[in-house]
């Protein structure tokens, strides 16, 4: 299947942070995105989640993930927050709650094709006892 999707990466960057440290969170976790230093701020773009999912994967967060995806989802798309400090770890920890001092990394999905829906299932698949039940994707 062909998907097209366009990814959108905000992450505040505080006086008191190194940018390179932001930039190296969001690398982490997105390695495909082409980041900008925008004032206060850095701002990236890609064209896959598939090394994003990989990471959902290796934690085995998909339910999880999934919940995340579904709480902030509309027709074009989805959007979620991540926690900075997981992120320069290279650990995907969804932001819930209040955004961190520092701020969160916002992530905004569009998707072209196919469905959303189908989109969301083929990052975050849906799990039997803890395991993707799409077994053509991946083990």
């Amino acid at each position: 299947m062909i998907y097209s999707v366009d990814v959108r990466i905000v992450a505040p960057v505080r006086d008191t942070e190194v940018t390179d440290r932001v930039a190296d969170a969001v690398s982490n976790l997105f390695p495909n995105a082409e980041l900008e230093h925008e004032a206060g701020q850095l701002v990236a773009e890609t064209h896959t989640l598939d090394p994003f999912s990989d990471r959902l994967h290796e934690q085995e967060i998909l339910d999880t993930a999934r919940r995340e995806f579904e709480k902030r989802k509309t027709e074009e798309g989805f959007s979620f927050a991540l926690k900075k400090q997981a992120a320069f770890k290279g650990v995907v920890n969804f932001a819930v709650g209040n955004p961190d001092e520092l701020g969160d990394i916002d992530v905004h999905v569009t998707v072209r094709e196919p469905s959303v829906d189908e989109f969301i299932a083929h990052i975050a698949p849906p799990t039997e006892d803890g395991r993707p039940v799409d077994t053509d994707r991946r083990d």
